[in-house]
């Protein structure tokens, strides 16, 4: 098979992806970049022709140019579902990629800030970075929005004011604001909708944002909106959000899935319900939630380290 018909399959797999599976534009995409560069790896090589070895030294090579073993990791089990696709619509003989691993990486803990810290952060008194009064308190509402729900920045991004649905050119909202359950709905992975509770701390800032909240120049029903009116973008969001931490002391950078780790490692703290913080993150597995007991260990072992007697190092 020539490279131009290898190219072409990829393509009508990503179609599938995109149309039948229904997975974001952003996703779909990372699936493409990661079947071109299989193409690249394989050259002339048909797909049918390439062997669980050619896969193995495929993974070699990636390592050897320096990249991560969770990248690599990811686009083995991007390539594995493309040929598991491609057995279902022609005459592959055997998944190449079936018992392919990546190499072993290095466990390790998302970062989470503190308590005192992440409080410290959003307190309304805390010097922000915004230019003016709208955008501090927009980017107030943002902050404790993110810290009291847990949200990903797509999702805080892709808020709208309340439900809206589809018309004069707009699509139906994905998530909202429902200020009146003290909640959002949000569409998350795998366009999974879940509803968060928001907190008290969070509601005030909301409503002291929409006290001043410019309606949307583009005709959107955005929550958050920019100085031109548009809709806030999730790089917007991540600069604000780092000019704040340093200008309010914060001791490490700060970006927006930080502030998730927090919320998710505070909650867990206080609470220890695992389950309610996997259907509040909108985590598919309970494992990929269990990471937080780990960090909820660091913070019992430091406490036990600072307050026992007998652990104290001399």
């Amino acid at each position: 098979m020539t490279g131009g018909g290898k190219l072409e399959q990829a393509d009508a797999y990503l179609a599938h992806l995109a149309t039948q599976r229904k997975l974001s534009a952003h996703t779909v995409a990372a699936y493409g970049r990661d079947l071109r560069e299989l193409a690249t790896l394989s050259d002339g090589k048909a797909w049918d022709a390439l062997t669980h070895f050619d896969i193995r030294r495929y993974a070699a090579q990636l390592h050897s140019r320096g990249q991560d073993a969770r990248s690599i990791a990811r686009k083995l089990s991007g390539w594995r579902g493309f040929f598991a696709w491609l057995g279902r619509h022609g005459t592959l003989p055997a998944n190449p990629v079936e018992g392919v691993r990546a190499p072993k990486r290095a466990k390790t803990l998302p970062k989470a800030l503190s308590v005192d810290d992440a409080v410290q952060l959003v307190a309304p008194n805390t010097p922000s970075a915004g230019d003016g009064e709208p955008a501090r308190l927009c980017n107030r509402a943002m902050f404790e929005l993110l810290y009291s729900s847990g949200l990903r920045v797509s999702e805080l991004a892709g808020l709208d004011r309340e439900f809206r649905k589809a018309g004069d050119g707009q699509p139906a909202s994905l998530g909202w604001l429902e200020l009146d359950n003290a909640e959002v709905v949000v569409t998350g992975k795998g366009n999974k909708m879940r509803r968060v509770p928001v907190g008290s701390a969070a509601l005030d800032a909301l409503n002291a944002w929409l006290a001043v909240r410019p309606a949307p120049s583009d005709g959107s029903n955005a929550l958050f909106v920019n100085e031109r009116g548009k809709r806030v973008s999730t790089r917007v969001v991540q600069l604000r959000l780092k000019a704040h931490g340093i200008q309010s002391g914060t001791p490490v950078p700060v970006h927006p899935h930080m502030l998730r780790h927090s919320f998710a490692s505070h909650v867990l703290q206080s609470s220890g319900d695992l389950r309610a913080v996997q259907e509040m993150l909108g985590h598919a597995s309970i494992t990929s939630t269990q990471v937080y007991t780990a960090l909820d260990f660091q913070h019992l072992a430091l406490v036990y380290d600072k307050a026992h007697p007998r652990a104290k190092i001399k």
